[in-house]
């Protein structure tokens, strides 16, 4: 039976796949919210939480890099976008608490009342909306004017880590947003001491509770037809345009979805971590974003989740020891990845797996593909990316 672009043979196939599936996600949820709890100090578990956020990016990237073409070198703004406007509320939160017009930082600088754009997050449902909605809107704008005029390779990366580069010196120049030393010493999160270890453990959870619908819905997207023909749009756009379809609108989707998880996974940083600065957002931030969706693999589900947080973690525990190397390791591994595992480490599992599978006479047939492996990568992303 023919699918959209896809083949789907038999409901034994879909049936094990759906299992593997609810498998997967039963045993992601059993490790994030048991065990690393259960094993991990409230430090480690806090680091834990940062590092879920950045996977929350990753998945956008690798939705958007992965499978749309798309090298997105600016996912920083759309992070300090979601990161500024949460940090703003906090601060606005903590400031009323005190009985404050203003927040103790705008105090220290002179400033004796909200700048106007300020006021509206004020409210939380605002700043909720604003966290959901402001990072996609930038993205939309954006990508319309990009891709309509068929920007794409490597002027698109050039623009959009330019736009990075841009936002973070513009926060860097605002006293009203601390300037180079951001927004930190938060105090509460919607009425909730950020002090009280049970409220950090509420916000872990919370982390991991995204990333795991992240995971879902980038995984229904990756599987429908529209990820079908987002893979298309990457490997022939002018056929796809030939065929009827915009390619602009197919990249649009991409685009703004993964502004959207940056900007939720920014909003989550602020309260887990206890501060934002432009050194969280601009080129170096978004470049490492790349680097952990890079080495994990780009075209697979969860090769980003499991290298950013993996990228993070080394990052974390080699710089304790080797303060001063681990930023030319950083760069070697990408350098080794890019240039002799396209696809990355998933990738290479995935690779194996099948060589074995070959190797032993149970290779799936071209009429017995498996649509719904969530190791599944893009042969031709691993032949020539």
């Amino acid at each position: 039976m023919t699918t959209g672009f896809g083949n789907v043979s038999g409901p034994g196939i879909l049936g094990n796949s759906r299992v593997r599936v609810w498998g997967g996600f039963a045993l992601a949820a059993i490790v994030l919210f048991a065990v690393a709890p259960a094993v991990l100090s409230d430090f480690r578990l806090s680091l834990l939480g940062k590092f879920l956020c950045f996977a929350i990016v990753a998945v956008g990237i690798g939705l958007a890099w992965g499978r749309g073409g798309m090298l997105t070198l600016g996912q920083g703004v759309f992070f300090g976008l979601g990161a500024y406007i949460m940090a703003m509320h906090l601060k606005i939160a903590d400031a009323e608490l005190r009985g404050d017009s203003v927040p103790d930082f705008m105090q220290i600088a002179g400033i004796r009342e909200l700048p106007g754009y300020w006021v509206p997050f004020t409210s939380p449902v605002v700043a909720i909306l604003g966290i959901l909605l402001l990072p996609g809107l930038v993205a939309l704008l954006l990508g319309l004017g990009v891709f309509k005029r068929r920007v794409k390779g490597a002027y698109f990366a050039i623009l959009s880590q330019a736009l990075a580069a841009a936002f973070a010196i513009l926060l860097v120049g605002q006293q009203s947003t601390g300037g180079s030393n951001g927004l930190n010493r938060f105090r509460t999160f919607f009425g909730f001491n950020l002090n009280d270890p049970a409220n950090k453990l509420m916000l872990y959870f919370i982390a991991a509770g995204v990333l795991l619908a992240v995971v879902a819905l980038t995984r229904q997207l990756m599987y429908s037809r529209y990820g079908e023909l987002l893979v298309a749009v990457r490997d022939q756009e002018e056929r796809v345009r030939f065929l009827g379809y915009d390619p602009a609108n197919v990249k649009l989707v991409a685009y703004v979805a993964a502004a959207f998880f940056a900007g939720i996974a920014g909003a989550l940083f602020v309260p887990i971590v206890g501060i934002i600065s432009p050194a969280d957002v601009g080129v170096v931030p978004s470049i490492a974003f790349l680097i952990g969706v890079a080495i994990g693999g780009r075209a697979t589900l969860l090769g980003p989740v499991l290298g950013a947080i993996g990228v993070a973690w080394a990052q974390s525990a080699f710089s304790e020891t080797f303060p001063s190397g681990w930023t030319y390791a950083q760069g070697l591994l990408f350098v080794v990845v890019v240039g002799f595992f396209p696809a990355g480490i998933a990738g290479v599992l995935v690779l194996l797996r099948r060589r074995r599978a070959s190797a032993e006479g149970t290779r799936p047939t071209p009429d017995r593909p498996e649509p719904d492996d969530d190791s599944e990568i893009d042969e031709r992303a691993e032949a020539t990316r």
